[in-house]
């Protein structure tokens, strides 16, 4: 296995934020030679949605399906150079994000066309080597937003989000929607920070909505949870699980691994099948790949069965949670 880290731009924030929770996701996969993954990770691997990732490829690395590779923290300009660095050293499947680089980063997989890459992105497959993931941990934004909408004293919800893409605009939709579905009062707001890690941004943002009544914030990036702690109320986490870096704070999260996700690619790279498609849908709570996780007797009694028992029709697929895609600061 070799970790390429960068010190310099690595952030060392508290051990508790942790990669999340890793009791939802799927075994490794087993091979006779590791498969040669690399991770180009837009922003520090402590960044929640980057951390997710990584977390399941040093698992899948440390079980030995993979030899696991990455960089992190590489801009937007420099991303396509990685791309091609790490396909020239020749990684068979390389995992990253291409959210701000969508025409770049499909001309570097035309130009290496046996590089299989699997990518976080807003945009469709491309080729046969040119796969795609969204992070669809909106059914638990959905659930969480149920026993928020029941908890809020003052009618009003917040959301700090990193910017106005798809994925971003269906978990934050999902959380108001799961809100109002139980509460038609509620009023939600969001703010978006224009960036996808900057938590003393995500911060004052959420100072913000707090000043403007919300009494719970929904997280969809890190340093949020912290203007609830300071103000005294209740947050929803992301992606990964907050509550025990924030144990009076967090009460619910979002949960979304990256394993199922990650073992659909390799076990199509070792059968030589194009990995060209969309693999989505082995990140949704149906398919195992997400969740929500809460602290019983927070919410009222009656609003978390009302929420278990949407969640059990979730997973058993009699229930399906809207998707909603538009910017919900322009609705």
């Amino acid at each position: 296995m070799t970790f390429s880290y960068r010190p310099s731009r690595r952030l060392i924030l508290q051990s508790g934020l942790a990669l999340g929770a890793s009791t939802l996701f799927a075994p490794a996969l087993r091979a006779a030679t590791p498969v040669k993954v690399a991770g180009i990770h837009g922003s520090p691997v402590e960044n929640a949605w980057n951390s997710v990732l990584h977390k399941a490829l040093k698992e899948a690395a440390a079980e030995g399906a993979i030899d696991y590779s990455f960089s992190e923290g590489v801009s937007a300009t420099d991303y396509p150079r990685a791309m091609r660095e790490y396909a020239e050293q020749g990684a068979q499947l390389i995992i990253g994000e291409t959210f701000p680089v969508e025409k770049q980063a499909r001309q570097v997989a035309e130009e290496y066309p046996k590089t299989a890459f699997v990518m976080g992105s807003s945009g469709k497959e491309a080729g046969e080597n040119f796969g795609v993931f969204g992070t669809w941990n909106y059914d638990g934004a959905y659930l969480a937003g149920m026993l928020a909408g029941k908890m809020t004293k003052t009618n009003k919800l917040g959301s700090v989000g990193a910017m106005p893409i798809p994925e971003i605009n269906l978990l934050i939709n999902a959380f108001a929607e799961g809100a109002k579905a139980v509460n038609p009062d509620v009023v939600h707001s969001t703010t978006f920070i224009g960036t996808f890690f900057d938590p003393p941004k995500a911060r004052e943002a959420g100072l913000a909505l707090i000043d403007s009544g919300a009494d719970i914030l929904f997280g969809e990036r890190i340093g949020t949870a912290d203007a609830a702690k300071e103000r005294g109320i209740k947050s929803v986490g992301s992606l990964i699980d907050y509550t025990p870096m924030y144990p009076d704070t967090v009460f619910a999260n979002a949960l979304w691994g990256f394993r199922p996700i990650l073992n659909a690619a390799i076990a199509d790279v070792l059968a030589g099948k194009p990995t060209g498609r969309d693999y989505t849908a082995y990140g949704l709570m149906k398919e195992g790949g997400s969740d929500i996780s809460f602290v019983k007797g927070v919410a009222p009694a009656e609003a978390e069965a009302a929420m278990e028992k949407v969640r059990a029709e979730i997973k058993a697929g009699s229930f399906s949670v809207p998707q909603d895609f538009k910017d919900p600061t322009k609705a």
